[in-house]
C-alpha cells in the first residue's frame, strides 16, 4: 500500500471514547487502514481487544492500522493539543460540514450508547458538530458516522486529488 496518497504525514486521527460494540470498532479500524488514519482507543472499552467479532470486522487489516491506546479520557486530553480537536455528537451545535478540518486533526466520537461526556461537549461547544438526520432514527451507527466525517475531512484537506487505487492489495 506504499504511496496510497502522497501526503502521508498529513493524515487525520480518529478517536473513539469508550467504544462498546466490537464490530463497529473493527469496521472503523478497517477504515483507518484504508485511509492511513491513526486510531485512538480511549479506555475503558466495552470489549476485549482480542474479541473475535472485533477481529472479524477488521478482517486481515489489523497490521495496517496504527492504534494508540489511552488508559482514560483524561490521559488522552493531557497528551494532545486541543486546538485540533473536533467532536462529533448527535448533541452537536453545528453540522459537520461546518467543521474546520486540517491535517493532523482529531475527530472525536463517543460510545454507541452514551455518546461523548456532557462536560466535554460543554468545554468544546464551539468545536462540536452533528451529522444531520432526516429520518425517524435517533442516531447513526458509529462506524457509519466515522466514515462520513473521515472522508469529508480528507476531501476538505485536499487528499482526494492525491488518492489512487493501490495496485498491490497485499
Amino acid at each position: 500500500m506504499e504511496g496510497f496518497y502522497s501526503q502521508e504525514n498529513e493524515s487525520i486521527n480518529i478517536v473513539l471514547v469508550n467504544p462498546e460494540i466490537p464490530p463497529n470498532t473493527g469496521n472503523i479500524a478497517r477504515l483507518c487502514g484504508a485511509t492511513k488514519s491513526t486510531l485512538h482507543l480511549v479506555h475503558p472499552l466495552g470489549f476485549k481487544i482480542d474479541d473475535k467479532h472485533l477481529r472479524r470486522a477488521g478482517l486481515d487489516y489489523w497490521d495496517k492500522v496504527e492504534i494508540i491506546h489511552h488508559e482514560s479520557l483524561d490521559s488522552f486530553l493531557e497528551t494532545y493539543d486541543d486546538s485540533k480537536f473536533l467532536l462529533f455528537s448527535a448533541r452537536g451545535s453545528r453540522p459537520y460540514t461546518e467543521s474546520h478540518f486540517e491535517p493532523g486533526c482529531f475527530l472525536i466520537f463517543g460510545s454507541e450508547t452514551k455518546g461523548l461526556p456532557e462536560h466535554l461537549l460543554k468545554k468544546y461547544q464551539d468545536k462540536t458538530f452533528y451529522i444531520p438526520i432526516w429520518g425517524r432514527v435517533r442516531s447513526l451507527n458509529l462506524s457509519t458516522a466515522v466514515g462520513i466525517v473521515a472522508y469529508e475531512a480528507y476531501r476538505n484537506i485536499g487528499f482526494g486529488r492525491h488518492w489512487r487505487i493501490p495496485v498491490d492489495q497485499s
